[in-house]
């Protein structure tokens, strides 16, 4: 009599649940760190701005720019699942927004300050 195996893997039906709740228990372990990580940043800009770490606005700026990037990337990677094989399209589309957008901006820098 043959055990109570998958045909396909070879892998008995326990095996594979346990492989699963590992699996899965990585996956929440991994999203609460994340999680933890942006409120972190959003905590570090809120005191940036109500404690006044910054003599000059543009220090500032640049600060919470630089916490608005990472946690963008955050958002993409980690809650939208752009870390996953499929998705070389939407990141593809996504670079290439921002990147016009950067020359964008510049170039419309460079013809009002020049």
């Amino acid at each position: 009599m043959q055990p109570n195996v998958n045909q396909e893997t070879n892998v008995s039906p326990a095996v594979t649940k346990r492989i699963e709740k590992t699996h899965h228990s990585r996956e929440v372990s991994h999203h609460l760190w994340t999680f933890l990580v942006s409120l972190t940043l959003t905590a570090f800009a809120f005191a940036a701005v109500m404690l006044e770490i910054f003599d000059s606005k543009l220090a500032l700026g640049m600060f919470l720019l630089i916490l608005a990037i990472i946690q963008a990337m955050f958002q993409l990677f980690v809650w939208m699942h752009l870390n996953q094989k499929e998705h070389s399209m939407p990141i593809l589309f996504i670079f290439s927004g921002v990147f016009v957008a950067i020359l964008t901006v510049v170039a419309l820098s460079i013809l009002i300050f020049w």
